[in-house]
C-alpha cells in the first residue's frame, strides 16, 4: 500500500517558522489532493490546509496569511510552510493524500511545538 511520511516538525519559538514535508510512495502522486490536519491534546482533529492536483489551495481561517501549502509532484512531496507560529499552533501535524473516489492514505504525524 501507499506509504505517507511526514517530517520537519520540532521545537520553535513563537514568531518562528517551520516547513513540514509529506513524502508519498506512489507513482500517481500528481492525482492526489494533499491535506494537512493537526491535533493537540484535548482538541479535535482539525483540517489546516488542502491543495488539489491543479494547485488550488484552501486554508482554515486560523492559519490564513501565515501558512502556505504547496506540492512538488516530481518529488512526490507536499509541503506546509508555517510562519509566525504561535503556541496555539502546537499539535501533531498529519498529512493525508486523497485520490477522490479511489483512495485515501494517512501519515504517522510529526510533532510541532511552539514555545519559548
Amino acid at each position: 500500500q501507499v506509504q505517507v511520511v511526514e517530517s520537519g516538525g520540532g521545537l520553535v519559538q513563537p514568531g518562528g517558522s517551520l516547513r513540514l514535508s509529506c513524502a508519498a510512495s506512489t507513482s500517481d502522486f500528481r492525482a492526489y489532493d494533499i491535506s494537512w490536519y493537526r491535533q493537540a491534546p484535548g482538541n479535535e482533529h482539525e483540517l489546516v490546509a488542502t491543495i488539489t492536483p491543479s494547485g488550488t489551495t484552501t486554508y482554515e481561517d486560523a492559519v490564513k496569511g501565515r501558512f502556505t501549502i504547496s506540492r512538488d509532484d516530481a518529488k512526490n512531496t507536499g509541503y506546509l510552510q508555517m510562519r509566525m507560529l504561535t503556541p496555539e499552533d502546537t499539535a501533531v501535524y498529519y498529512c493525508k493524500i486523497t485520490w477522490p473516489g479511489v483512495d485515501t492514505f494517512w501519515g504517522q504525524g510529526t510533532q510541532v511545538t511552539v514555545s519559548s
